[in-house]
């Protein structure tokens, strides 16, 4: 739909600001553990997805030569979420996100890696940014000496924190290119299937074996979880409306606004200024992954041109 030009970007600021909440929310959760968390969210997933998948009937398992990119699609997908999650419990809010947006910056890589997409010199460039931007928040200690300032709780968490995200990160871009692989051949409710399903046993089975598994005790963390599965699904179904109605690179420059909304939460909501590390590590970052996500859309357009004469 041309009838509103900038309808797509709008529905990116507004799931970026969705999942900037559920990730507040999370921080203000007292007694759950994460991977408790996830599993809600996964059972959210799965109560919304189902009725879809019954109404377009797509079954469940997909087309059959599918079956086990979507399967992969889900363990990596679900995989980066409780990472995410983790390490937004234990680092400071805007640290965490600031480190998951040097995705794009993974996913050309692992694009060129598995689907020979093409690496060129600047790729290489906004790599290099982003890996600063993380060190930036990372403070190893072997580069930053040991006393690091502005970092919540223990510099141990602080690095678990750091090596979860990271990890998460690389296992998102790994489903992007995973999507990018499977394309249109497979119905968009079915990968989110694959993702709730998978990730609710992988939650359920790491709870037993954790032995974390606890019914929240008070109201407000059992409302703050409903609203962690509610958020982080409105996220998702703004993110996939953008994507459809606007082009990959303007919603990838759009979603930096995750890192704007995370700072700005940080600040009111949880007291924790963050550093001028995080901030100039924000900025690497969010240069890196802009500069990728113009690039790519500069590429399309081009291809477009070429297509047209």
């Amino acid at each position: 739909s041309t009838a509103c030009p900038g309808l797509g970007l709008f529905y990116t600021v507004l799931s970026a600001f969705l999942f900037s909440v559920a990730s507040l929310f999370l921080k203000k959760i007292e007694d759950v553990h994460s991977v408790e968390v996830s599993a809600f969210r996964c059972v959210f997933q799965m109560a919304f997805v189902l009725p879809g998948l019954i109404y377009y009937k797509t079954g469940f398992l997909g087309p059959k030569g599918k079956r086990i990119f979507l399967f992969f699609r889900g363990f990596l997908g679900s995989s980066a979420m409780i990472l995410l999650y983790y390490a937004f419990q234990v680092m400071p809010l805007a640290d965490a996100t600031v480190i998951t947006f040097s995705s794009p910056v993974f996913t050309s890589l692992l694009a060129w890696i598995f689907l020979k997409e093409r690496y060129s010199i600047w790729d290489l460039l906004f790599t290099l940014f982003a890996i600063t931007g993380v060190v930036l928040i990372a403070r190893p200690p072997f580069l930053f000496g040991s006393n690091v300032t502005g970092i919540e709780g223990s510099y141990t968490d602080h690095l678990k924190g750091t090596i979860a995200a990271i990890t998460s990160t690389v296992s998102g871009a790994s489903t992007f290119v995973i999507l990018r692989k499977v394309g249109k051949s497979v119905h968009y409710f079915l990968s989110i299937w694959y993702y709730a399903v998978i990730g609710l046993i992988g939650c359920v089975i790491a709870l037993f074996v954790m032995n974390e598994w606890r019914l929240p005790y008070c109201g407000k963390d059992r409302v703050l979880l409903i609203l962690i599965g509610l958020l982080g699904l409105g996220g998702q179904i703004f993110l996939t409306k953008a994507l459809q109605i606007e082009k990959a690179g303007p919603v990838a420059i759009m979603k930096t606004m995750d890192v704007v909304f995370a700072f700005i939460l940080q600040i009111l909501f949880l007291n924790h200024l963050p550093t001028w590390w995080t901030v100039g590590g924000a900025l690497c970052v969010v240069a890196s992954s802009t500069g990728t996500a113009i690039r790519k859309w500069r590429q399309s357009l081009k291809k477009a041109k070429q297509n047209e004469i």
